[in-house]
């Protein structure tokens, strides 16, 4: 887990581009087939599915056995929810709809021990090696590679400006659909306030030190010019529901 987070941060440091997708289906299937492709990582999704905390932590554990980086994207920070999650081995956490300092502050402190933040300790999880390693290395072991955040801005406007929204993460996240929804825009319009709103971000991730994410249909040139997100190092293209919803599709178009 330490180590798929390390590689994660180079990877987004050194301007590289991750690619993954939500999962919003149960089971273990789309784990293994994620692992299988060859996807960066897959983020499971709390907040627009039917999966449940424990169905989560069942595919974070096995997310982790098969070494498949797994993020868990929450609605809002419930800091025993996130620390199970992360218990379980998830690699890092998405939170929807930032508005507000507040907001990054207290999932940096819900994903972190002391001094650096609240998060409860126990070594009794897959995290800790069930205590095999013992406290002091696995505390060493977090302080150095501490929980991947990720921030969503998906709104047109913020209560707090982006450098105080994105300072201390490690990815800016543009919800796309949220966020032309929150401009006012439909499919047809000129996509312009939507650009505009992602340059703004673009801008202050660089300079707050955070990398370009965001979340795309389809992994295309155009699909991701039409958001902005052509430079963007944290790609979340579609997810399972969508992937499958296409391939049935295809399946039952005429020949």
């Amino acid at each position: 887990m330490h180590g798929a987070r390390a590689r994660l941060r180079a990877t987004l440091r050194g301007g590289g581009q991750l690619v993954g997708t939500f999962v919003k289906l149960p089971g273990a299937d789309v784990i293994a087939l994620a692992a299988r492709a060859g996807l960066d990582f897959v983020v499971v999704d709390l907040e627009h599915s039917g999966l449940d905390e424990r169905t989560a932590t069942d595919q974070l554990r096995l997310a982790a056995l098969t070494g498949l980086p797994a993020l868990v994207r929450v609605p809002a920070v419930d800091p025993g929810q996130v620390n199970r999650l992360l218990e379980a081995g998830a690699v890092g956490v998405q939170l929807s709809t930032v508005r507000r300092r507040a907001d990054v502050e207290a999932l940096r402190a819900a994903s972190r021990y002391a001094p650096h933040g609240r998060r409860s300790i126990s070594l009794a999880h897959p995290s800790a090696g069930y205590g095999g390693d013992g406290l002091d290395r696995y505390l060493a072991a977090e302080a150095a590679h501490p929980p991947v955040l990720v921030a969503q801005i998906e709104t047109a406007t913020t209560d707090d400006p982006l450098p105080a929204l994105l300072t201390g993460v490690d990815v800016g996240f543009v919800g796309t659909t949220d966020l032309a929804v929150s401009l006012g825009l439909s499919t047809t319009d000129d996509p312009g306030p939507l650009l505009r709103r992602t340059g703004d971000i673009a801008d202050v991730a660089r300079a707050t030190g955070a990398a370009l994410g965001g979340w795309v249909a389809e992994r295309s040139a155009g699909a991701l010019g039409r958001c902005g997100l052509t430079d963007a190092q944290y790609l979340v293209v579609g997810s399972d529901l969508q992937l499958l919803g296409a391939g049935l599709r295809r399946l039952a178009a005429p020949a």
